[in-house]
C-alpha cells in the first residue's frame, strides 16, 4: 500500500510524540515493558506482523531498560487504530504511518508504526514522501545499524537486516549503507552519531565518521530547536565529556558552538576514526579545561553542563537565544556563568554577600560547579566545604529573612522610584543580611538618617 504525499511535520515525528503529551507520574518500567509485548500481541492476534523497532531493541540486547517502546508493523494506520478499538490513539502522523496507542496508566504509550520506505530528502530534515513497505525495506530507512533491528517479544527472536547485531557486540556506531546518504537525508543524524557513540562508549565506524566530518558545515539546515534537544541529552548524559571531545574532533563544535574554542581544535585525527572512547579520551583529555570538569559534574541539569561548557565564553545571553533555549534555561545558564568564581574565596566575602548568593535559587548548580572546576584544577575543595557548613548551620529564615523595609516603606517617606530608591533598598537589606539591622522601626530610622530634607543623600 503507497502512501505517496509531502510531510508537512515530519520532525514532529522525530522528536518523539512523548515532548506533546501532558505532565503525567513517573511510567512503570514494568508496566511500559508489558504494554508493549501486549501491544505486539494484539496486532499479531488480529493477523498483522508485528515487532518491537530502533532503540528499545538495542536497549533490550544491551541487557538496558529502554526508556520507551516502538513497534513496527505491516497494518494500516487505520487498521492499527481497530485492532486497539478499545484504547485511546492519537494520530501522530498518520499520513506516514505512525499511531500512538496510550496504555493503562502509569504504562505510557506505545508508538505504532507501518513498515515504509522514505523517499528522498530535498531539504536535507525530512523525506518528501514514504510508501508503506516491508520489515528488511524499514530497515534499511534508519540512521544506523544498532538501531534498524526488530525483536519480537513473543518469540524472543531479533530480525537483523542491516549487521546492527554484529556492531552492538563489537562496540560500533555504523550508519546503515552509504553514511553519506544517511546523513544527508537527515542532517541531524551527525551530532545523533557522536551522542550515541559516546554515550554507549562504541567507537565511531571510519567512514561514518569521515562522512560526518566531511559534512559537519551542513548542520545549519538542521533547526536550533532539533540541535538544542541533542545538546540537552549529551549533556545531561554521564560521558558529556567524550561527545564535546568527539564533536570537537569531527568539526561540529566550531559550528555549534563557534564560540567554545577547545585548545588543538583543527588537529589531524585521521589517525584515530573508529576509536573507542577511552582511546578518544586519552588523545584529548588535555584539549580543554572544560572537558575535565564536564567529566567531574554529578548528573548536572543541563544549565549546569552547559554553563560548564560556556565558562569562558562571553554573551551567553545570545548563544541561548540563538539555540531557542527557554527563556528559563537561558537565565540560569547565564547567571552560572557569571557567578562562576563568586565562591572561589567564600571566607572573604560580607555575610550579605555570602547569604545573597547562597540563597539564590541556582545555588546547588552553582557549588557543584564550584566543586567540579575545583576537581579538575586539583585545587583544594575548602571553598566549597565551606558554604556546605554554612548551610547547614544557617536556618532559612536567617539566611533569607523576609525583608525589613520594602519599596511601599520608602514612598511612604516620600521617596518615587529610581536608581537612588533601589539603592536604598540594597543597601538596606545588606545591613539587614550583615546582622546590623533586625527590627522594621530600626530600619526605617536607618534610611532616614541618610536622607536630607529633599530626599537625598
Amino acid at each position: 500500500m503507497s502512501a505517496r504525499r509531502p510531510i508537512e511535520d515530519y520532525t514532529r515525528l522525530t522528536m518523539t510524540t512523548r515532548s506533546i503529551t501532558p505532565i503525567r507520574p513517573p511510567l512503570d518500567p514494568v508496566l511500559q515493558r508489558e504494554f508493549a509485548v501486549d501491544a505486539v500481541r494484539r496486532l499479531k492476534e488480529a493477523g498483522y506482523t508485528a515487532l518491537w523497532a530502533g532503540g528499545c531493541v538495542r536497549d533490550h540486547l544491551l541487557g538496558k531498560t529502554p526508556k520507551d517502546y516502538d513497534v513496527a508493523t505491516d497494518a494500516t494506520p487505520k487498521q492499527v487504530k481497530k485492532a486497539f478499538a478499545k484504547r485511546k490513539t492519537v494520530d501522530v502522523g498518520a499520513s506516514f504511518g505512525v499511531i500512538m496507542v496510550v496504555g493503562p496508566r502509569g504504562a505510557g504509550e506505545v508508538e505504532v508504526a507501518t513498515f515504509r520506505s522514505d523517499g528522498s530528502y530535498s531539504d536535507g530534515r525530512r523525506p518528501d514522501s514514504v510508501t508503506f513497505s516491508s520489515p528488511e525495506e524499514d530497515a534499511q530507512r534508519r540512521d544506523f545499524t544498532i538501531n534498524g533491528m526488530f525483536f519480537d517479544p513473543l518469540e524472543h527472536k531479533v530480525l537483523d537486516f542491516v549487521g546492527g547485531e554484529r556492531d552492538l557486540s563489537q562496540g560500533y556506531v555504523r550508519a546503515i549503507g552509504d553514511p553519506h546518504a544517511r546523513m544527508t537525508e537527515d542532517k541531524l543524524r551527525m551530532l545523533r552519531a557522536v551522542r550515541f557513540t559516546a554515550s554507549l562508549e562504541f567507537g565511531l565506524a571510519r567512514a561514518t565518521k569521515a562522512a560526518v566530518t566531511e559534512m559537519a558545515s551542513e548542520i545549519h539546515v538542521v533547526s536550533a530547536e532539533r540541535i538544542a534537544a541533542e545538546l540537552r541529552r549529551m549533556l545531561t548524559d554521564r560521558h558529556r565529556h567524550i561527545a564535546v571531545a568527539l564533536a570537537d574532533e569531527v568539526g561540529l563544535l566550531r559550528e555549534v558552538l563557534p564560540e567554545v574554542v577547545m585548545q588543538g581544535s583543527g588537529e589531524d585525527s585521521s589517525d584515530r576514526e573508529g576509536q573507542k572512547p577511552q582511546q578518544i579520551l586519552a588523545t584529548s583529555e588535555n584539549l580543554s579545561p572544560q572537558l575535565s570538569a564536564l567529566r567531574l559534574l554529578q548528573e548536572p541539569s543541563f544549565e549546569l553542563a552547559f554553563a560548564m561548557l560556556l565558562r569562558d565564553v562571553s554573551n551567553i545571553e545570545a548563544i541561548c537565544r540563538r539555540l531557542k533555549l527557554s527563556n528559563d534555561e537561558l537565565e540560569k545558564t547565564a547567571w552560572l556563568v557569571r557567578q562562576q568564581d563568586a565562591l572561589r574565596e567564600p571566607d572573604k566575602l560580607s555575610l550579605a554577600q555570602l547569604k545573597r548568593l547562597l540563597a539564590q535559587p541556582f545555588r546547588d548548580d552553582l557549588l557543584a560547579l564550584t566543586r567540579a572546576t575545583l576537581l579538575a584544577e586539583q585545587a583544594d575543595l575548602h571553598p566549597v566545604l565551606f558554604c556546605e557548613r554554612f548551610l547547614e548551620a544557617t536556618p532559612p529564615e536567617v539566611l533569607n529573612p523576609a525583608p525589613l523595609v520594602t519599596g511601599n516603606d520608602l514612598i511612604a517617606l516620600g521617596l518615587k522610584p529610581g536608581p537612588r530608591f533601589k539603592q536604598l533598598l540594597d543597601e538596606a537589606r545588606d545591613a539587614q543580611l550583615d546582622g546590623t539591622l533586625t527590627l522594621h522601626a530600626e530600619a526605617l530610622s536607618w534610611i532616614e538618617a541618610r536622607l536630607d530634607e529633599r530626599g537625598t543623600l
